[in-house]
């Protein structure tokens, strides 16, 4: 070997008719296959060498479970037709695969077309452009820097395209105009800063679309992406900022536990309502807790008075009818103490009401020589407020249908009072 260079093994465009078996073989150089075509699966299995270069090359398969690479595995631009096992895999680089073709479109495989489970990689997993007719499988994967999927296109029709179940990351998962058909199941999943799938379109009518249950993402990014074919769970899964459009969400959510910090975009309330109708498991109230928190941090309470008196009503709708009555009575007095406002309205309504026609007709004082001067403001004032006594209710007794007129007007202001006084002890209980 001449003076400054490096000794490996370096082929370009060979056919390999035999066997590569490596197995458990230790290479002390680098070796470069780059667009090579290879009639059997190399047999890697446990094999330890500095680099494995693949590149542009054709293979029936690769079988490299507990390979150990010192530096980079590359099978970036690979047809691979069978199955690529690195379960196990300890690559001290990068792990590149972009552009890489694996399975066959008219066979999708039963095992994953990449088993890369439980695998340590030092640097980035990048697989940007990857095409997988099968399943990507990984699951308890642990990454030094970030997992590129950008316009990867992973395809299990039926089945999970994507598992990446306890992934843990260095930094980002970026998926943006990723493509699944199929699960996407990230449950456990620890992502400290970005999980991107801006553009992504993520379809599996048959069940969960993205499963992100008990994870911990920095930020889940939904931006500009198309509407989720499918169920979503994210279940006690725990998000610094979340930016889902009200549109890319699916019919069917599972939001139970799920916390997050800051909600993007910023949307008037009545926009975001309609995804607690869509839970799964029916009436929730952490997720209409959540919410109000999420608005409150940002300065919007009365959206978070709207998100509170919407649970509420929800709440309403379950207890026996006596109970729904009394609840429908708060809301329509007050909205449970968060519109006071209302109730305030309704007195004046029933004053202005009993006043004019109080002032048409001056019921006959009991006591003639005791009686005040008739006030028909003051005298209605008596009739809606039980506590405060102006002397008129006592003085005078109106007949016929004035008569009927006060029963109304007295029941109403018990009512009135009695439901703003529930209104403002939870109000105050709120504080």
């Amino acid at each position: 070997m001449r003076e400054g260079r490096i000794a490996g093994l370096k082929v370009w465009g060979a056919r390999v008719t035999g066997v590569l078996h490596l197995m458990y073989g230790t290479v002390d150089h680098p070796v470069r296959l780059r667009a090579c075509f290879f009639d059997e699966t190399p047999n890697l299995y446990g094999a330890r060498m500095p680099a494995l270069v693949l590149t542009d090359s054709v293979l029936p398969g690769l079988t490299a479970g507990t390979l150990h690479v010192d530096g980079a595995l590359r099978i970036t631009c690979c047809r691979i037709a069978g199955r690529v096992r690195l379960a196990g895999a300890k690559i001290s680089g990068a792990l590149f695969a972009n552009q890489a073709r694996l399975g066959r479109l008219e066979e999708v495989c039963e095992e994953p077309v990449l088993q890369l489970g439980h695998a340590e990689v030092g640097a980035d997993v990048w697989a940007v452009g990857l095409v997988a007719h099968g399943e990507v499988r990984l699951k308890g994967t642990t990454g030094g820097g970030q997992v590129n999927l950008d316009d990867a296109v992973p395809q299990n029709p039926g089945g999970t395209a994507l598992d990446a179940e306890t992934l843990s990351v260095g930094t980002d998962l970026r998926g943006m105009r990723l493509r699944t058909h199929g699960r996407f199941n990230l449950r456990g999943a620890r992502i400290p800063h970005q999980l991107n799938l801006a553009y992504a379109r993520l379809s599996h009518p048959e069940g969960p679309a993205l499963r992100a249950s008990s994870s911990v993402i920095g930020e889940l990014w939904l931006r500009e992406a198309a509407p989720i074919e499918g169920a979503v769970n994210l279940r006690r899964a725990q998000v610094e900022l979340l930016h889902v459009p009200p549109e890319v969400w699916p019919e069917r959510v599972q939001t139970d536990g799920l916390g997050y910090r800051v909600l993007a975009p910023h949307l008037p309330a009545e926009q975001r309502l309609p995804l607690l109708e869509r839970e799964a498991g029916g009436y929730l109230p952490y997720p209409y807790e959540q919410l109000t928190t999420a608005y409150r941090t940002v300065g919007d309470d009365a959206a978070a008075r709207t998100f509170q008196l919407a649970k509420l009503r929800r709440h309403r709708r379950a207890p026996p009818p006596y109970a729904r009555l009394w609840g429908c009575l708060q809301d329509a007095a007050v909205g449970y103490g968060f519109r006071p406002m209302r109730a305030a309205g309704w007195l004046l309504l029933l004053l202005c009401t009993g006043t004019l026609a109080f002032a048409l007709h001056h019921p006959p004082a009991l006591k003639p020589s005791e009686a005040p001067a008739f006030n028909p403001l003051f005298y209605t004032l008596d009739l809606l407020l039980p506590i405060i006594d102006f002397g008129q209710e006592g003085a005078f007794a109106p007949h016929g249908w004035y008569q009927w007129l006060s029963y109304p007007l007295i029941v109403t202001g018990w009512v009135l009072a009695t439901t703003i006084a529930a209104g403002a002890s939870r109000s105050l209980s709120r504080q």
